[in-house]
């Protein structure tokens, strides 16, 4: 009798165990098909609450038309042309006695730099002083053969040899009357009781002294620069434009260019001249545009980074918040109508209920993602190219799309 309970209670345990094995084995199937039906249908519409849309700003707009300028974009370089910058020197020799400019100081066209001391300045006086009494002299010698000459007291050649020391004198005194003016002196005021033994060295052009390389004492000539001026009023960009984007490049475009390290000003130039050669081995043709407005901080030889601004067209726009980027693609969102695809879950009458009440009491917005082609940026606008139609009439998120993008991938692509 006993044999025989013990029979039935191992034939019960064994059809127990088999029953165990088969629901797990169909929960595993159920749940197999569950996780590859997500991966074969990723989700492209978000559903925010409408608390969700006000907390966090979300904004609904419709795709614009606008006039937007397309830009080409160039790194190049500030220059000031050579005819804009000076270098002071003494037209002669002399030592160093004064040096009214430091670098940086302003200075004006014709302005005193520095004076230079030479004894050889009086002596260029003296002698211009010692042929304005030779002249004299020869003029009345002159007269004196004339006048006898033509009552036939006096031999022809006593006149001819009057006449060409006249002419030396006067010839000399010409030319020495240059030199002084060159030398600052005024001629008329030179007499025996105001012989200068100094010279002015005066600015040629209007500027900035950029660099200084004489000092008090120090000898100077011809070949030894004083001083350096930079006119930074007429200072100019030059753009390295690629073979590709030269012939968009015309004179009279407007470039906004800004200094590599201080991103947060623009400025403003216009094209004036488009290079015919490239540069070294870089590929580039210059590009020159003349500075425009507000020139202040910029300095000969500053790295800029410029925008060239083409043709206007009048294109399909959205700002430029509106647009999403994700895996290398931009997407706007749409309102849409659209729902989430559903999933089947074995997860009980319980969890059912639970995830329907909330939506029988808070209205749901959906989005539908949609891949477009950026095209030219302008005054805060895209220009975008729909890689699928997009309704005429269609509503897009044109503030806060960033947040359902995240929305959307934080959820796995699937609303539970």
């Amino acid at each position: 009798m006993k044999i025989k309970h013990n029979i039935i209670f191992l034939t019960v345990t064994a059809l127990l165990l088999l029953s165990c094995g088969k629901k797990e084995t169909s929960a595993e199937k159920s749940e197999g098909k569950t996780e590859v039906g997500h991966e074969e249908a990723p989700q492209t519409i978000a559903s925010l609450t409408e608390d969700q849309i006000k907390s966090v700003g979300i904004s609904l707009g419709p795709i614009e038309m606008k006039e937007l300028t397309s830009t080409v974009k160039a790194n190049g370089l500030l220059r000031v042309p050579n005819n804009n910058k000076a270098t002071i020197t003494s037209l002669y020799g002399g030592v160093i006695k004064t040096l009214n400019v430091q670098v940086g100081s302003i200075v004006k066209k014709g302005q005193v730099i520095a004076t230079i001391a030479n004894p050889e300045f009086i002596r260029l006086q003296e002698e211009y002083l010692t042929t304005n009494s030779r002249i004299t002299y020869a003029e009345q010698e002159y007269r004196r053969q004339r006048e006898l000459f033509d009552n036939d007291a006096g031999a022809k050649k006593n006149l001819q040899s009057s006449d060409a020391e006249l002419k030396t004198l006067r010839t000399k005194k010409a030319s020495l009357l240059r030199q002084l003016q060159m030398m600052g002196i005024s001629p008329g005021k030179v007499n025996n009781g105001n012989m200068r033994s100094g010279l002015f060295i005066t600015a040629p052009i209007s500027g900035t002294v950029s660099s200084i390389s004489a000092q008090i004492g120090s000898y100077v000539d011809v070949s030894s620069p004083v001083a350096e001026i930079i006119d930074n009023n007429s200072i100019h960009l030059d753009l390295q434009v690629f073979e590709k984007d030269l012939p968009k490049m015309k004179v009279g475009q407007i470039v906004h260019f800004k200094l590599t390290n201080n991103p947060e000003t623009e400025y403003d130039a216009v094209v004036y001249s488009v290079g015919s050669s490239f540069e070294n081995e870089s590929k580039t043709v210059s590009v020159h545009g003349t500075v425009t407005g507000n020139k202040a901080g910029l300095i000969d030889g500053m790295n800029i980074t410029g925008i060239v601004s083409l043709d206007k067209n009048t294109t399909p726009a959205v700002p430029n918040e509106a647009i999403v980027e994700a895996d290398g693609k931009y997407y706007v969102f749409i309102r849409t109508d659209k729902k989430p695809e559903e999933h089947e879950k074995e997860s009980g009458d319980d969890h059912k209920e639970e995830k329907e009440k909330p939506a029988q009491h808070q209205k749901t917005l959906n989005f539908e993602k949609v891949e477009v082609i950026k095209g030219t940026s302008d005054m805060g606008y895209t220009a975008i190219t729909p890689v699928k139609g997009i309704p005429a009439d269609a509503r897009i998120v044109v503030k806060g799309a960033f947040f359902v993008n995240a929305k959307l991938s934080n959820s796995g692509g699937h609303e539970h």
